[in-house]
């Protein structure tokens, strides 16, 4: 069954961010992967598209109905790789993911679909379409995130900072990628994702400090790098 979520966007400042994260762990909890207590964790993502740029034309183009894949790994490591594929319906969106052994993943990044044998619908679903719309890793998309979790309605907010583009070197598992910033020091980007509502007193917190809502695309973002 699919499970839509809303999924809301801002760009607050860097002193504003850091109000809010000293509110909403009083009543939130820092997500259960998190690594440190001063941050969750740093995301790469490395994501597809095909020669005609179809991802990328969607979003600037506002199309209602969209989605793309994407690779991700965390804190630079290949423990836990998840191919996924991101469905956008205007403020709604929903997730299909699978883990990916390091072989998988290495395969997929070089475009050798025809290697992987899989019994799992999602990811036969993902080998279908990159084969027939010759997809290809795009652009890397590189950031550190502090997520917040509450149980009621599935809450989550998230600040994303340091988000910088890897344009020219689509290699997933190098470290040593250059990337380039493509926000400001102090600028934040904040997400607040729930299944139904966001409850009162997290909404009572959000709202107390001015914030400036956005259709934001870290994967637009960094693909439009020049």
């Amino acid at each position: 069954m699919v499970e839509y979520r809303y999924e809301l966007k801002y760009v607050i400042s860097k002193p504003i961010a850091e109000m809010l994260k000293k509110q909403l762990s009083a009543v939130m909890k820092l997500d259960r992967h998190s690594i440190s207590d001063k941050y969750s964790y740093d995301v790469r993502s490395l994501y597809f598209d095909d020669v005609y740029s179809t991802s990328l034309d969607e979003k600037r183009d506002g199309v209602q109905f969209r989605s793309k894949y994407r690779i991700r790994i965390y804190n630079n490591s290949s423990e836990h790789i998840k191919l996924e594929c991101k469905h956008k319906d205007l403020d709604m969106t929903y997730k299909e993911e699978v883990e990916l052994p390091l072989q998988a993943a290495t395969a997929i990044c070089e475009g050798r679909y025809y290697q992987i044998i899989t019994k799992n619908n999602f990811l036969n679903k993902f080998l279908a379409n990159a084969q027939i719309r010759q997809l290809k890793p795009s652009v890397i998309v590189d950031y550190r995130r502090t997520a917040y979790t509450h149980p009621v309605s599935k809450t989550r907010v998230t600040f994303d900072e340091y988000i910088r583009s890897g344009k020219y070197n689509c290699d997933l598992f190098d470290e040593k990628t250059e990337t380039v910033p493509i926000t400001k020091p102090d600028e934040i980007v904040l997400e607040v994702k729930c299944n139904d509502f966001i409850p009162e007193h997290i909404t009572a917190i959000l709202n107390s400090v001015p914030k400036l809502r956005q259709a934001i695309s870290k994967f637009a973002y960094c693909r439009m790098v020049k």
